[in-house]
């Protein structure tokens, strides 16, 4: 269950730069700053429902968040890694419909609710906020069209080279330069895949086998990024 605690302040937060809200308007962002309730959620529990009605979006403070889609045989299927200073919910919030997709804690984190009436208040008057909105969908609906393209066209080798860099790219790496600085289960790999959990760890065998990455439980060290980028085959 999460657990209410004292609100960070948007100011001082560190990942504020990277965040959409900051581009508010400093009395509007001081606003969303007084209302906003921030909750700690342990690794495992539920920010939000799939398939609820949304109260408001919700800011990444700290930690590390998915959000998975429940297919229709009940397999989960994640949508989006979140990071801290990323805003989730905010698609079913502007459409004023359901979430379609569950967001789960990876690791222990904090997260801040901003109520959607503030919300959406703000937005109608904020023109830099309301840009900055617009251009994230767009960039979301970008992302979504070239995942299905490479769904249809890229073999699993190649979707799984390019799953880790953009693990890496999400989340970083620790202080040795090459273990991605998040803990994935082999199930969670392969969903980001977007194949079967024995194709996952198959490949992975192999990538690791290749001198690719180091496998050391649910830590992967990236120890060859150049072959990894060129197994990939990444367009521009």
């Amino acid at each position: 269950m999460c657990t209410p605690f004292h609100n960070a302040s948007c100011m001082n937060c560190q990942d504020r730069f990277g965040s959409i809200l900051f581009k508010a308007e400093k009395c509007n962002l001081e606003e969303i700053d007084a209302a906003k309730v921030c909750s700690t959620y342990k690794k495992g529990e539920v920010v939000f429902q799939e398939g609820t009605y949304p109260f408001g979006i919700y800011c990444v403070n700290t930690g590390k968040i998915k959000l998975s889609h429940s297919g229709d045989d009940g397999r989960e299927q994640i949508v989006r890694l979140a990071k801290p200073g990323d805003i989730i919910g905010y698609k079913a919030l502007l459409s004023a419909e359901r979430y379609t997709a569950s967001a789960i804690a990876l690791d222990d984190s904090s997260v801040c609710f901003i109520p959607k009436d503030l919300f959406m208040s703000i937005l109608q008057k904020d023109a830099n906020l309301s840009f900055e909105m617009m251009r994230i969908i767009a960039s979301e609906l970008r992302k979504a069209e070239t995942k299905i393209t490479h769904l249809a066209q890229k073999p699993v080798r190649e979707r799984l080279a390019e799953t880790l860099l953009f693990i890496k790219e999400t989340y970083g790496v620790e202080q040795d330069g090459t273990t991605l600085n998040v803990r994935l289960s082999r199930e969670e790999i392969a969903n980001l895949v977007g194949t079967a959990t024995e194709s996952a760890i198959r490949l992975l065998s192999e990538f690791k086998k290749d001198g690719l990455i180091e496998l050391q439980g649910k830590k992967i060290r990236l120890l060859n990024q150049e072959e990894i980028t060129r197994t990939a085959n990444l367009q521009d």
